[in-house]
C-alpha cells in the first residue's frame, strides 16, 4: 500500500502536468488556426502512437526485465513535451501536434512498464482497489492542473489569449520537475517491486484465449467511441465560449474561454470518484463493472455535441469523465486477471496497442464527421460505445 500510494503521488504531479494542458490544448490549436478534422487527426495519431507502440516496449520490458528505467526514460519524454507547447508560435499548431505526438509516445514507453510494476502490488490488495486509489490520485492531480491554469488566467487577464495560453505551458514545468524528483524517489525507496508479487510455481506462457480476445474487440469499440478531450474543447470554445448572444450568452458565462480549465478539473473529478467507485466494484463483480460504466459512458457524446443548455453540457462532460474512469481503473485491472505475470508488460501492451489504433480511427473519423454532421458524429460516438457491451458479456461467459 506504501508503494502503490507513493506512485500514486508520482502520478498526481505527472497528470497536473499532461492533464492541466489537455484542459486547454484542443481551444490553443483551434486559436493557431487548426481545423476540427485536423485536431481530430492530431490527438487520434498520439492515442495512436502512444497506445499501439506499448506492444512493442511491452514485450522489450518484458524481455529485459528493466522496469525503471523503461518507466523513468518515457516520464522524462512525457514531461518535456508539455512545457515545451510554450516555444510554438501563433501559427505553429503543426509543431504543437509535434509535441503532442511525442509526448504520447513518453506514455507509450512508460506505460507497459509502469502498470506491470502497480500491478505486482495489486496482486496482494485486489487489482480493481488498487489501480481505482491510484487512478484517485492521477485525477487528483488531472484536478488541480486544471485548477492551476485557471489561477495563471486569472492573474494575466487582460492580455492578449495566445500570450496567456503560452504562459500555462510554461507553469507546468514545476509541477513536471516535481513528478521527476518524486520519480527517482520512489525509485530508490523500491528498487524491486516485482517481488511483491511471487513467481509461479510453473511458468504459463501468454496465449491470446478467447476471453481475452473478446475483451480486446470490446475495449477497440469503446476506444472508436469515445472522443478525445481536445474535440470537446474546441466544440465548447466555438459554442459556448465564442460570444453568444441572448439568452445563452448569459448562462455560457461559466463556460467562457477564461473557465475552460474548470470543465477539464470537473470532468477529472469524476472520472477520480468514478475509477474508486468501479474499481472496487470490479473486484466484487468482475466485467459486470465495465458494463454499467461504459452503458453511462455512451451518452456523452449526444449531450455534449447536441445541446445548447450549459446544465446538460455539464452532465455530458461528467458522463465523459465516468468513461475515462472506468479506462484507466477497470480496464488495467481486467488485463492483470487475465494475462500471467512472465509476460504482463506484453499483455497490457497488446491491450493498449488495440486500444490506441481505434482511439486514433474514432477521433479521426469524429473529428471529420463533426465538419459534416455534428448529429451523426453524437450517434456513431454512442453506437460504438454501446457496441462494446455484448462483447463484453460474452467474454465474462468464457472466462
Amino acid at each position: 500500500m506504501g508503494f502503490i500510494l507513493l506512485f500514486g503521488i508520482v502520478s498526481l504531479f505527472s497528470d497536473m502536468t499532461h492533464e492541466g494542458a489537455s484542459s486547454i490544448r484542443g481551444a490553443y490549436m483551434a486559436m493557431m488556426g487548426a481545423s476540427a478534422a485536423a485536431i481530430g487527426f492530431a490527438s487520434g495519431l498520439g492515442e495512436m502512437v502512444g497506445y499501439s507502440m506499448r506492444y512493442v516496449f511491452g514485450r522489450l520490458t518484458d524481455k529485459t526485465g528493466k522496469y525503471w528505467p523503461m518507466t523513468i526514460l518515457g516520464y522524462v519524454l512525457d514531461i518535456l513535451a508539455v512545457p515545451a507547447l510554450a516555444l510554438v508560435g501563433e501559427h505553429g499548431w503543426i509543431a504543437a501536434c509535434a509535441l503532442l505526438v511525442i509526448q504520447r509516445m513518453g506514455k507509450a514507453i512508460k506505460k507497459p512498464a509502469k502498470d506491470t510494476i502497480m500491478s505486482f502490488a495489486a496482486s496482494q490488495l485486489g487489482a480493481g482497489r488498487s489501480f481505482g486509489i491510484q487512478e484517485l490520485l492521477d485525477q487528483i492531480g488531472a484536478f488541480l492542473g486544471p485548477v492551476l491554469l485557471y489561477l495563471v488566467m486569472l492573474c494575466k487577464r487582460g492580455g492578449d489569449s495566445f500570450s496567456t495560453y503560452a504562459l500555462c505551458f510554461a507553469v507546468l514545468a514545476v509541477p513536471g520537475a516535481v513528478t521527476l524528483v518524486l520519480l527517482l524517489v520512489t525509485r530508490a525507496r523500491f528498487p524491486h517491486p516485482e517481488l511483491f508479487e511471487p513467481e509461479p510455481k510453473v511458468y504459463v506462457p501468454f496465449r491470446l484465449k478467447r476471453p481475452f480476445k473478446l475483451y480486446i474487440a470490446g475495449i477497440s469499440l469503446f476506444a472508436f467511441g469515445f472522443a478525445d478531450y481536445a474535440l470537446i474543447i474546441m466544440h465548447v470554445s466555438r459554442r459556448f465560449a465564442g460570444g453568444l448572444s441572448g439568452a445563452l450568452a448569459q448562462t455560457g458565462s461559466i463556460v467562457s474561454s477564461g473557465n475552460l480549465p474548470l470543465l477539464y478539473a470537473g470532468a477529472m473529478l469524476v472520472d477520480a470518484v468514478a475509477a474508486l467507485v468501479f474499481g472496487n466494484l470490479y473486484d466484487k463483480k468482475g466485467l459486470t463493472a465495465l458494463v454499467i460504466s461504459t452503458a453511462l459512458s455512451s451518452m456523452f457524446a449526444p449531450l455534449v455535441f447536441l445541446t445548447d443548455s450549459v446544465p446538460v453540457l455539464l452532465l455530458g462532460v461528467a458522463l465523459w469523465g465516468v468513461g475515462m474512469g472506468a479506462q484507466e481503473s477497470i480496464l488495467k485491472a481486467a488485463v492483470t486477471g487475465m494475462v500471467p505475470k512472465s509476460s504482463r508488460a506484453t499483455g497490457y501492451g497488446l491491450f493498449e496497442c488495440s486500444f490506441g489504433i481505434f482511439w486514433f480511427l474514432g477521433s479521426w473519423a469524429l473529428g471529420a464527421l463533426y465538419d459534416v454532421s455534428i448529429p451523426a458524429m453524437a450517434a456513431v460516438s454512442a453506437a460504438a460505445q454501446l457496441a462494446a457491451i455484448p462483447l463484453y458479456l460474452l467474454a465474462m461467459g468464457e472466462k
